[in-house]
């Protein structure tokens, strides 16, 4: 069962065209989230308008952002939802940090399924 906010999440980024979206459910892995959403542009201004993107859903959904790192340099921006963590990176950046295998014994979600 996934939550509303991983639904929300979700498609704010695949609505601003996010490549290869990974979803990691972390629930048991890390107390840090119950889900990771992970994704990437191919520029800069697509990064940020992505995790704009997540922002504005999650507030118009009625969800408080805890915190959101490195959206002016759009290379890797991190936004905390609280319970779900978006990891919006340049296509460049992706590879190089992997966190889908960092997270390797994290089960994948399938929420393209879910629309």
């Amino acid at each position: 069962m996934t939550s509303t906010l991983l639904t929300v999440a979700y498609h704010a980024v695949e609505d601003k065209k996010a490549a290869d979206i990974v979803v990691l459910n972390m629930e048991g892995i890390s107390v840090m989230a119950d889900y990771f959403v992970i994704c990437h542009g191919n520029s800069e201004r697509q990064v940020q308008a992505i995790a704009r993107e997540v922002l504005d859903e999650a507030a118009e959904a009625g969800y408080p952002i805890r915190r959101m790192e490195g959206f002016e340099a759009g290379r890797w921006i991190l936004t905390d939802l609280g319970d779900v963590v978006v990891h919006v990176f340049h296509k460049d950046e992706r590879s190089h940090y992997n966190l889908e295998k960092l997270w390797g014994d994290a089960p994948q979600l399938n929420l393209a399924d879910d629309q």
